[in-house]
């Protein structure tokens, strides 16, 4: 019987501690899996229209994209996915500027041409600063529309949550990155694991304004079911999900049009 303890034993003890390399692993590598982080090449958005940086508190410039509203219109802020850049969001803007409304979209530090390492708190800080830089515009909180995709919902939500905006658009929105982490690695304990969580449906009670989520029926990243939990938990908010759209295709065609309109209408119930 003692025979076959020890290699037993043995056995489990490997296993065991290839699980703890496998949850050290995990954790080392998952702000490279959580932010991929795009690069490009500063000239790229120096000296252009629109393009300009903000100051951080840390004393690092991130870029930003400010396309004014016409009087009187609101101004959508916009917080990018983890696979987008600033740059990419140049069209999102133009096309919301065609329809007469202000657009401004704000780099993560380490990512496009910014300077830095994108962390939870580094990406809250690049939101604020840039909010901070729309009311040195003379931009009035009230026409304020807090906007974030994928990754960036979770910013949107944590600007609500500290009283920015007047309303608010997430498209592909992620309950925590804590439940992603779940989702995409079960076997890890991802509770204790992740740095960088995003409490996105505990914040959600907390938050008044009026918020609609867009997310695709076919999400193959970010289940629509998260989507609609999110939904139930803000005391005030409109789910709209697209037939047969996925994670990235959810707002292509007419979806940036259609965007606009339900920013600006759809959440008052017009």
């Amino acid at each position: 019987m003692q025979r076959v303890r020890r290699p037993l034993m043995a056995f489990v003890l490997i296993l065991g501690m290839l699980y703890f390399a496998l949850c050290a692993i995990a954790f080392a590598a998952q702000r490279s899996l959580i932010y991929p982080a795009p690069r490009t090449e500063p000239a790229r958005l120096r000296d252009q229209p629109g393009f300009g940086v903000v100051p951080l508190a840390t004393g690092l410039n991130v870029d930003r994209f400010y396309l004014p509203a016409p009087p009187g219109a609101p101004t959508v802020v916009h917080f990018h996915g983890n696979g987008e850049q600033l740059l990419g969001q140049r069209g999102f803007g133009q096309a919301l500027g065609d329809v007469g409304l202000g657009f401004l979209a704000v780099e993560y530090p380490g990512y496009g041409a910014s300077p830095g390492s994108p962390t939870e708190a580094g990406l809250y800080a690049s939101a604020e600063a840039a909010l901070q830089f729309l009311r040195e515009q003379g931009v009035k909180p009230e026409d304020i529309v807090l906007s974030g995709r994928s990754l960036g919902t979770g910013v949107a939500v944590e600007m609500a949550r500290r009283g920015y905006g007047a309303r608010m658009v997430l498209v592909s929105p992620y309950t925590s990155m804590v439940a992603m982490g779940q989702r995409t690695l079960p076997f890890l304990p991802a509770s204790l694991l992740m740095r960088d969580r995003y409490p996105s449906l505990d914040k959600a009670k907390d938050i008044p304004i009026p918020v609609l989520i867009i997310h695709g029926e076919e999400d193959e990243v970010v289940p629509v079911d998260m989507g609609r939990t999110l939904g139930q938990r803000f005391p005030h908010a409109r789910v709209v999900t697209v037939p047969g759209a996925h994670h990235n295709d959810v707002l292509e065609g007419n979806g940036q049009q259609e965007f606009a309109r339900l920013a600006t209408f759809a959440l008052d119930g017009t």
